[in-house]
């Protein structure tokens, strides 16, 4: 039995910051912006609107739930990693199974930051591989504009909000996910983190705390072990890089991507890229990248993927999988 995905779904706001915009609110420039990071612009969900990071997991699973044809009292487990959780506990999979009415899932949170789809992946499929479940959901619900420091121009400029969605389900055994492999390492702790948010809006008044990150650091450990997490899990299968059809990585920023695709030896049409229009997701962002590729006819049946991401801990990890 293999563990495909049957559907993905997204959501994210309406409101666009732009590089523009960002000029106006901290030292910056489009160019600067753009050299950089890549990004042209972003999802930001407004100061004043009342939904949270369980609301755009909900909207991206619902979406997701309708394109593999499901109901959501059919989804067996729920897994979600949201950086800005709703509240400390309960859990945001617990808020969101509510709130699709999946009553027969049981809900759980991960926290493994920008890692946090991958490392769900993971265990969807083992989920659905030991027979325990036959339909699971893993959501990346980010809100990442409450936690972001706007006088920060270095982090300021990358992060932006969005619900990611993918439904595993027990599928043929020649398909769906042939191998995963995670890594970490805590001696990183300190150069991606979120320190508690205090119940307060972060970034204001002092109030709250805000994402700090050594960005050097951060570049040099992505690139890094991304490439031997990926060229180690394909070894694993008898298979190289070369093989890959498509590789879509965690949307950190353009540098990062083409450096890691680079190392790998893939040429950019193997690599998804759509950071330019949206952001740092964290979480969300491998499932928004991997539902435009689809959109834009880049998935075929028998193709082999590769699904990576690195975040904060540091966490570290990649899916391969059979389409």
């Amino acid at each position: 039995m293999g563990a495909i995905i049957s559907g993905l779904g997204v959501y994210y706001p309406d409101n666009v910051l732009t590089n523009a915009d960002l000029e106006r609110m901290v030292e910056t420039s489009d160019e600067w912006i753009l050299t950089r990071t890549g990004i042209r612009e972003r999802r930001i969900l407004p100061e004043d609107s009342p939904l949270k990071a369980s609301d755009l997991g909900a909207r991206a699973a619902l979406n997701a739930l309708e394109k593999a044809g499901l109901k959501p009292e059919d989804v067996g487990a729920i897994i979600v990693n949201a950086i800005v959780p709703d509240k400390q506990f309960p859990a945001v999979a617990c808020i969101i199974q509510e709130k699709i009415g999946a009553k027969n899932a049981f809900a759980f949170d991960i926290t493994a930051a920008c890692s946090g789809f991958v490392y769900g992946v993971n265990l969807a499929s083992l989920l659905i591989e030991s027979g325990q479940c036959r339909h699971v959901l893993v959501i990346g619900a980010e809100l990442l504009s409450r936690a972001v420091d706007w006088t920060d121009r270095n982090t300021c400029i990358l992060f932006g909000d969005a619900g990611g969605a993918a439904v595993l389900s027990a599928g043929p055994a020649d398909r769906g996910v042939i191998r995963s492999l995670l890594r970490s390492d805590g001696s990183y702790a300190d150069i991606l983190y979120l320190d508690p948010l205090l119940n307060s809006a972060a970034g204001k008044d002092g109030g709250g705390s805000c994402i700090r990150m050594d960005g050097k650091q951060v570049f040099k450990v992505a690139v890094t072990e991304v490439t031997r997490v990926v060229t180690d899990a394909l070894a694993l299968e008898g298979l190289g890089p070369a093989d890959l059809d498509l590789f879509v990585a965690h949307q950190a920023n353009v540098r990062i991507l083409g450096a890691i695709g680079e190392k790998l030896g893939l040429p950019e049409d193997k690599v998804v890229v759509n950071v330019q229009r949206f952001g740092n997701t964290s979480s969300a962002s491998v499932p928004l990248a991997l539902q435009e590729a689809e959109q834009a006819g880049r998935l075929k049946p028998g193709m082999l993927v590769g699904l990576a991401a690195v975040g904060g801990g540091m966490a570290w990890g990649c899916n391969i999988l059979r389409w």
